[in-house]
């Protein structure tokens, strides 16, 4: 491994776990929040959907998340005891059931996006436009690569 491999990796490692840190901390730091960090993140699944939109499926949260079915099921049916989420019966499909967020699934993933908010804007707080614009351009193509990698992973199972 080069120097400059070896610098690239420990940096994609200790950004990974800082970012889980930092999520850890700001879910720990709200005393009004029973929440884990998978948890909240179902929540953010749940919360991306169109305005006027009845919420999303079971089977919608697993595929978006790459998550299994049972997996998902049962964080929900978690998330509906705590109070973050409903579910509710389509009115077309009485066999369908949507998730939707409730008045405190939608103030937790509310804060989480304001946390993320922040993060990047202290991330990028002094940056010149072309280091802005050269963090983008890299950050993209580790995204690229990685979304292929995981995409030829699931076409050979």
């Amino acid at each position: 491994m080069s120097l400059f491999e070896k610098e690239l990796n420990d940096l994609l490692v200790q950004t990974y776990r800082s970012i889980g840190v930092m999520e850890e901390q700001m879910v720990c730091s709200s005393k009004h929040m029973n929440l884990t960090i998978s948890e909240i993140h179902l929540l953010e699944a749940v919360g991306d959907v169109g305005e006027g939109e009845d919420g999303l499926t079971i089977s919608e949260i697993s595929e978006r998340m790459g998550i299994s079915l049972p997996s998902v099921t049962a964080a929900i049916n978690k998330l509906v005891k705590k109070g973050y989420v409903e579910k509710t019966r389509s009115q077309v499909d009485g066999r369908v059931v949507h998730v939707t967020l409730t008045k405190d699934g939608h103030k937790a993933n509310t804060a989480h996006r304001y946390f993320h908010i922040r993060m990047v804007r202290s991330i990028t707080h002094g940056l010149t436009e072309e280091e802005q614009s050269a963090m983008l351009k890299g950050i993209q193509k580790l995204n690229l690569f990685f979304n292929q990698k995981i995409h030829r992973n699931e076409e050979e199972t």
